[in-house]
């Protein structure tokens, strides 16, 4: 990256005097040279080579593909149409975390800009990447710091450090403090040393923290993992058994060898494989979440990792980060408390609105003329406008009285003990939350009618009699009570950290109800204690956290976790980053920092908090559905993986091919799940989702499985077959897939129920065009499916309401099976 020196000019009037000359342009370039500039490297989170290995070379795509190029060498290309999901499952995992890696690698907490730095005895702008350490910068109002620097003059400097403290109040800074990259100058000008550039610096530091890659936590697809876990032990010998065994049915390994056999041997084989593996499942979940992911984006969402649609709905825990989610960084007008019993409120009030109608109010006076808009400013014949230098403004009206605006403790500087009661008014209006402010006049009015007073009279008088206290508060969304009272009624846990005054937060979060009718209870981070264990323990007991730190609120993630909580972390500053890094799920508003945004999962690009209700009704959508259909694929890899024992220990061929399993699979399994999986389901999660899966995939099944291996055993019997003879193998096989797809259908009935809907409808096309497909004769020569007549009709009818009663069997009995098994296994 250039430095930029190249574009140095020298820098316009406007800066104070002084007699600092900086350095010299020889100490820029030894600097230059040492590395010591203000350049960050930019390192990418992952390489696309990493991100297109780790979804490429993943165990689902190894099995898929090992059994694809089985088949394929076979030269049985109609039966290798499974590997297709491959390309489209790994294209969307790759699609997904190529744009969540974008994010990151354009991540920047600093906003590129030119800054003045004094060298040489002049004053020189330069862009923010030719700053070198021991510059003399100057930080102006308006001003991002570019780099850590320590102050060496001041002249009425006041930072906004929200971004990196979560404070919301501004700073003011005098010689010798250490000012932080990232932070916003937002009234005066300082002079101050560069002591940290680049990397080195405090927003870098959280930056290269941030940018570690993390992946979303999936119930689903750990549960799909662990499904393919335990299939890979058991495919491998499995597979290879098969193959034995299907060799032996064509007359052994020399006699399949020496006429070609093996290849059906081989196709056979891997016909058990396949269908053991819940191929669909893995792109159906891809798909939901994608398909999640955009309609979340319709109402102003962005989902950055998909997962993440899945993973509010398991959310039990959220962290609220007080300015940009339960406030929008506004100062609204609360009130006025008259002091002064000779003077009329509304009098009080006008002269309120003559003093903050400057030229150019700062903004807690353009909260003030908006809240008293009823009022129009009267005419000032002598105005002293607002400084946060002075931290008070005056104007003198026409009647000649003179009034004097600004916080307490500076108007009644020179009076301190002299109002008690005023004061113990300002603390308990301040511990509740409010910023208070106080209109004053000098003891003698009327004052003056000269038009230069504030000329001649530029101090605060000494004789000030405080007359009313204003009351300012942060502007609350209108949506922020709404919202809270939706978690509440869903069982989650709401709690706000800020670094914010507690007693501040505290009446903030009263006023949006995020307890219901109780007061919430606050602390003081400063008094959490630092083991995470303790920790832990002591937030199951408040509600408020405020004066919290950024590593603080990180380490209450982690003491949730330890609770066994699912975190979510809602922020809008720099300082939030870590802690929506270390949540299972980080929410970053729109109008965050680039950091905040690019570490969180989802972002609120309208940053309104009313949207999370709806990205938990879509996760939980996604959850319950998914939970649904999952147990269809399960089935499959039930059936499949006992048919095979079966085959096996009786050495019979196998009983359909890979491209039946594929048919059926489309009609019973996957296109129905598709469109189960859309539809509108507000079940509430709950934990042990493989657990139920397993419970439902087991008896059916078994079920299935016992009656496609009872046709398989007696059809050759029944219908007087040959299998040995490849025109008898085929109708065997027909028979059989036509079986297993009649189980299927019924498998469907009861994943769709109730059936008394869109549902009813859905599971009969499927059925009707199991059978219409095969009566088209292109489609039934490529999936080798030929209707039966006569005896074999009656047979497949027979086995089919034989499986009907076995699988009404099995699902009412396996209950009370597992039960007994559970008490024995107890007993032990």
């Amino acid at each position: 990256m250039s430095t930029g020196s190249e574009q140095v000019q020298t820098a316009g009037t406007g800066f104070p005097d002084t007699d600092r000359p900086g350095l010299s342009s020889q100490e820029v370039e030894r600097l230059k040279a040492q590395g010591l500039v203000n350049v960050s490297q930019d390192q990418t989170s992952r390489s696309l080579g990493q991100i297109i290995r780790d979804n490429v070379f993943t165990l689902f795509n190894g099995i898929i593909l090992t059994a694809m190029v089985v088949v394929l060498l076979t030269g049985q290309w109609k039966d290798a149409v499974f590997g297709l999901i491959i390309i489209i499952n790994t294209g969307i995992g790759v699609a997904t975390e190529l744009k969540a890696k974008h994010t990151l690698d354009g991540l920047s907490i600093l906003v590129a800009s030119d800054y003045t730095v004094r060298r040489d005895g002049r004053n020189l702008t330069v862009p923010h990447d030719a700053i070198v350490k021991g510059d003399l910068l100057w930080i102006r109002s308006g001003d991002q710091v570019p780099a850590d620097a320590q102050i060496i003059d001041t002249y009425g400097l006041e930072l906004d450090e929200s971004m990196l403290t979560g404070e919301s109040r501004t700073v003011k800074h005098k010689p010798g403090d250490q000012v932080y990259s990232g932070s916003t100058a937002v009234s005066g000008m300082a002079l101050a040393q560069v002591t940290a550039v680049g990397a080195d610096s405090y927003a870098a530091t959280l930056t290269a923290k941030a940018k570690v890659y993390k992946k979303v936590h999936s119930d689903l697809n750990e549960g799909i993992n662990t499904i393919l876990k335990v299939m890979t032990i058991v495919v491998i010998p499995l597979c290879l058994l098969l193959i034995f065994t299907q060799m032996r049915t064509v007359g052994g390994f020399q006699t399949a060898l020496a006429t070609g056999a093996w290849r059906q041997a081989v196709v056979s084989a891997v016909a058990g494989v396949v269908g053991m593996i819940p191929e669909g499942l893995v792109l159906l979940t891809s798909l939901n979440f994608a398909l999640a992911a955009i309609r979340l984006a319709r109402h102003q969402t962005l989902v950055q990792q998909m997962e993440s649609v899945e993973t509010l709905s398991r959310v039990d825990a959220l962290n609220l980060d007080k300015t940009g989610t339960i406030t929008d960084g506004g100062i609204v007008y609360d009130d006025l408390h008259p002091l002064a019993e000779d003077l009329p409120a509304q009098q009080l009030r006008q002269a309120l609105v003559d003093v903050c109608a400057e030229e150019s109010p700062n903004a807690t006076g353009r909260a003030i003329l908006k809240g008293m808009d009823h009022l129009r400013p009267g005419r000032a014949v002598s105005r002293l406008p607002f400084s946060s230098a002075r931290k008070w403004s005056a104007v003198a009206d026409q009647s000649g009285r003179i009034w004097y605006f600004g916080a307490p403790e500076v108007l009644l500087a020179s009076q301190a003990g002299r109002w008690p009661q005023v004061d113990r008014q300002v603390a308990d209006l301040a511990d509740r939350g409010y910023r208070v402010l106080m209109l004053a006049a000098p003891g003698g009015y009327p004052g003056t009618d000269q038009a230069d007073y504030f000329t001649s009279s530029p101090d605060l008088p000494g004789n000030l009699k405080p007359l009313a206290l204003i009351t300012c508060s942060e502007h609350i969304r209108d949506d922020a009570a709404e919202t809270l009272a939706w978690f509440r009624q869903q069982g989650v846990r709401c709690r706000v950290i800020s670094g914010d005054n507690p007693a501040t937060v505290a009446a903030i979060a009263n006023k949006v109800g995020l307890t219901g009718d109780r007061a919430p209870r606050a602390m003081d981070a400063r008094q959490l204690p630092e083991d995470t264990a303790a920790l832990a323990e002591v937030l199951e007991d408040v509600d408020v956290l405020g004066r919290v730190l950024p590593d603080q609120k990180k380490a209450i993630v982690q003491a949730l976790h330890l609770k066994g909580h699912t975190v979510a972390m809602t922020g809008d500053g720099v300082n939030d980053s870590l802690a929506l890094k270390e949540a299972d799920l980080g929410i970053a508003m729109g109008n965050a920092a680039a950091a905040t945004k690019a570490v969180a999962q989802l972002v609120l690009v309208d940053s309104r908090f009313s949207h999370l209700p709806d990205v938990v009704a879509r996760g939980r959508q996604v959850m319950a559905n998914m939970e649904r259909v999952a147990g269809l694929f399960l089935v499959k890899t039930v059936y499949s993986a006992l048919i095979s024992l079966g085959v096996v220990l009786t050495g019979i061929p196998f009983p359909y091919l890979p491209r039946h399993i594929t048919y059926i699979g489309a009609l019973t399994i996957g296109t129905p799940a598709f469109f189960l999986a859309l539809a509108p389901n507000t079940r509430r999660y709950r934990p042990g989702f493989l657990k139920r899966v397993v419970a439902f995939a087991l008896p059916s099944g078994i079920a299935t499985a016992l009656i496609v291996l009872a046709a398989a055993w007696s059809l050759p019997g029944l219908l007087g077959l040959d299998l040995a003879w490849p025109g008898d193998l085929g109708r065997w096989r027909s028979v059989c897939a036509i079986v297993l797809f009649c189980m299927g259908v019924l498998v469907l009935t009861q994943v769709a129920r109730p059936l008394r809907s869109w549902r009813g409808l859905l599971v009969l096309f499927f059925a009707a065009a199991g059978v219409i497909g095969a009566l088209i004769p292109m489609v039934a020569r490529f999936f080798a499916i030929s209707l039966p007549t006569g005896p074999a009709l009656a047979a497949t009818v027979a086995f089919a309401l034989a499986g009907a009663l076995l699988m009404v069997l099995a699902v009412l009995g396996y209950p009370a099976c597992a039960r007994y098994i559970g008490q024995v296994t107890h007993r032990r």
